[in-house]
């Protein structure tokens, strides 16, 4: 039945489902749904890299769905499930300038502002609106992304939002970028979360990033008297 189904009409599907997600994790209070709806968007990012790899056969989408699928559906959130099982918080309910519903209507905003620019801007230099599409869809999930780190207090939550940002560049790239150019990023900034989120469960920071100070300065003053 798929094989009669036309790509693009199953990449804009994903298209569509890859914002829902986005739209859910500005929504998400539990911890635990947050890390299972990124990795539900990390795995329709991967579907969409697939997607132009079997129709364009470049090996470059290849790597990039099997490291999205690799990092950020199974090892990523298995990390920050790691993270939450030593921390005694469940839920994120601390927001900060925006919460849920005022996010979603900034968000619903931002992505039709974001249209009327790509189209004027990209109008011309793409005239496939499946890819205009692709292009407003990636950059609006950054922007959702960034919304998710300054309404939110919880380092996890932040992290998730960092993550989220990351994969709205991946799309846009996937429709806009050489591709070298977007696997070369997206091994870079794995390796920066991969970083951080092993720093975070070295230091068992409990909740907020002002949680991260008090343990650190220890660090740094050893390092001050080497």
């Amino acid at each position: 039945m798929l094989e009669n189904i036309p790509l693009n009409d199953i990449l804009k599907i994903l298209l569509v489902l890859v914002l829902v997600t986005s739209a859910l994790i500005l929504w998400q209070r539990s911890l635990t749904s947050l890390f299972k709806t990124y990795a539900l968007q990390s795995l329709l990012v991967a579907l969409v890299a697939l997607a132009f790899f079997i129709h364009d056969g470049h090996l470059t989408l290849l790597f990039i769905a099997l490291l999205t699928l690799f990092g950020k559906v199974f090892l990523i959130p298995r990390i920050l499930n790691r993270i939450l099982f030593q921390m005694n918080i469940r839920r994120d309910l601390e927001f900060r300038f925006l919460y849920p519903v005022s996010s979603l209507v900034v968000s619903i905003l931002l992505v039709f502002g974001v249209y009327q620019v790509f189209s004027s801007l990209l109008g011309e230099v793409m005239p496939e609106r499946l890819f205009t599409l692709g292009a407003v869809i990636g950059v609006s999930m950054a922007l959702m992304g960034m919304m998710v780190i300054f309404s939110r207090k919880k380092m996890l939550t932040k992290i998730v939002g960092y993550l989220s940002m990351e994969n709205g560049a991946i799309l846009f790239g996937l429709f806009v970028a050489e591709l070298p150019f977007i696997l070369e990023i997206l091994v870079l900034i794995d390796l920066v979360i991969l970083v951080l989120l092993l720093t975070v469960l070295a230091f068992g920071i409990d909740s907020t990033i002002e949680d991260f100070h008090p343990r650190f300065t220890p660090l740094g003053e050893w390092f001050k008297k080497k």
